[in-house]
């Protein structure tokens, strides 16, 4: 990583109402590097990526771009700064075509479609179908090929996986890599299939009951599966 990480979280604790779900989280992200934020359900992962994006207010702590806080950063101006973050819905919207999808910014943004075509060349030929009729490995295609098309500094990935076949998500995963290595684009990528983010992953860090009981290279984590599942269940 460079000295200074793309991403810096120190001591975050985040939640809703009062409520904190985000315990006293340090965790950095370098250039160009894929990194895994793993965990049960109600982990806090989800919590974790909107804190950064903005979508959610940290209750402590801080969320850094380039040493930069964006404490008060609105969820839009972060998007502007290069935060681009694929919720789990996709956020991607039915009614519209594909080519449409790339017609969408914030204010005078504007999205290279030729990226998304470049890395995902299937969306070529669905550039003038209607979201709504896509199979969800196309729709989710769409929504990271949207998000490649806006030059991010920072990618925010929640559960891609979600309604797809694993099979689908290995065939996605590698392009995101790909796309890192070769744009120095930092990503953050919350999986529930642990081996098919920790193939693509450069480093993990797995949260349980909202804190951090787990940091590790990928290679480590992908080879001691022991590690991953006392970490799960909180015996770590």
């Amino acid at each position: 990583m460079t000295s200074v990480p793309v991403l810096s979280l120190k001591g975050l604790s985040a939640g809703y109402n009062g409520s904190t779900v985000v315990r006293d989280l340090d965790l950095e992200v370098g250039e160009g590097e894929v990194v895994a934020l793993l965990g049960p359900n109600g982990a806090g992962k989800t919590t974790t990526l909107r804190a950064i994006s903005g979508i959610v207010r940290p209750i402590t702590g801080t969320v850094s771009l380039d040493g930069n806080d964006l404490a008060r950063r609105s969820p839009t101006a972060r998007a502007q700064l290069g935060i681009a973050h694929v919720p789990e819905g996709r956020g991607i919207f039915f009614g519209l075509t594909v080519a449409e999808h790339f017609r969408l910014g914030y204010r005078t943004e504007r999205l290279d479609p030729d990226i998304a075509y470049k890395y995902f060349p299937a969306l070529v030929e669905l550039a003038d179908r209607r979201v709504g009729l896509l199979s969800g490995g196309q729709q989710q295609m769409l929504a990271l090929g949207r998000a490649l098309a806006r030059k991010p500094r920072l990618l925010l990935l929640d559960e891609m996986s979600l309604g797809l076949a694993p099979i689908i998500v290995e065939g996605l995963l590698p392009v995101v890599s790909e796309y890192a290595r070769q744009s120095g684009c930092s990503v953050l990528l919350v999986e529930q299939h642990i081996q098919i983010a920790l193939a693509v992953a450069d480093r993990g860090y797995v949260l349980s009951h909202g804190e951090l009981v787990v940091h590790e290279r990928a290679e480590v984590l992908r080879g001691d599966h022991q590690l991953i599942l006392s970490s799960y269940l909180g015996e770590v």
